[in-house]
């Protein structure tokens, strides 16, 4: 049941991705319009069919998407942005209420996780879907098409930087606890360091450091890197440290 919820999930998350990329062919002002539309159908058929095709047919969609990357045919382009009279009368007439989804999200999905079987990335999925539902209700199919499309088009490549990452990551680690990666037996500090692989101050922590500037439309991209790296690298320490000195 697990796995069926999820593949509904994804498939779901391919349908937004692949309205992101009619809209990415529809953007003639783009001049990458056809590389950028290119990268967001190949994630839609990732992400809703990634587990029904061959291992193999995976990796030759990505390997087509880091050349797109390479020639630098994967843009944001012009988006039309948010209608600010819309905005104004949303934001007054939910007011303090716009928190709520994201307490609801984290509450329930930590509770579905704790106290079921389908685990917490099902519990995220229905419950940020009904949440959303819920607040958005009376805005009709053609605001889900047009929000929906904005938002996944501003935030751009990033967006599959986390998952690129948790790749890495789970493969080198996966290699070292296998033995077919040496590692300095005992090391416990090296350890905590290699688990702290640095990307607080990185694109790479695209959650924290690449979105905000995509969604905010910053001009200096290293802009969140810059203003946070003080507490980043203090913090870094601090907790290399905990968990160096409290776990082993």
């Amino acid at each position: 049941m697990v796995n069926t919820l999820l593949l509904i999930l994804y498939a779901l998350i391919g349908v937004v991705m692949a309205i992101a990329g009619i809209e990415a062919f529809r953007a003639k002002d783009n001049p990458a319009r056809i590389g950028t539309g290119l990268f967001w159908e190949i994630m839609a058929v990732i992400f809703a069919f990634g587990t029904l095709m061959p291992a193999m047919v995976v990796g030759v969609l990505v390997v087509i998407i880091g050349i797109l990357a390479l020639f630098k045919q994967i843009q944001i382009g012009k988006i039309k942005p948010v209608d600010g009279a819309h905005a104004a009368t949303a934001a007054k007439r939910l007011g303090g209420w716009v928190f709520v989804p994201s307490v609801v999200l984290a509450v329930v999905s930590i509770g579905v996780a704790q106290f079921t079987k389908l685990g917490g990335q099902v519990g995220i999925g229905i419950c940020g879907g009904f949440v959303n539902c819920g607040y958005h209700h009376d805005e009709g199919a053609k605001w889900f098409y047009n929000d929906t499309q904005r938002m996944v088009r501003s935030v751009g490549a990033a967006g599959i930087l986390p998952q690129l990452l948790g790749g890495s990551f789970y493969c080198c680690w996966g290699r070292i606890t296998h033995g077919e990666i040496d590692f300095p037996t005992g090391s416990h500090l090296g350890g905590v360091i290699l688990y702290y692989c640095g990307t607080l101050l990185t694109p790479m922590a695209a959650n924290f450091n690449s979105l905000p500037v995509a969604l905010l439309e910053m001009k200096d991209p290293l802009g969140v890197i810059k203003q946070q790296a003080p507490i980043a690298i203090l913090l870094l320490i601090i907790q290399i440290g905990l968990m160096y000195f409290l776990a082993f």
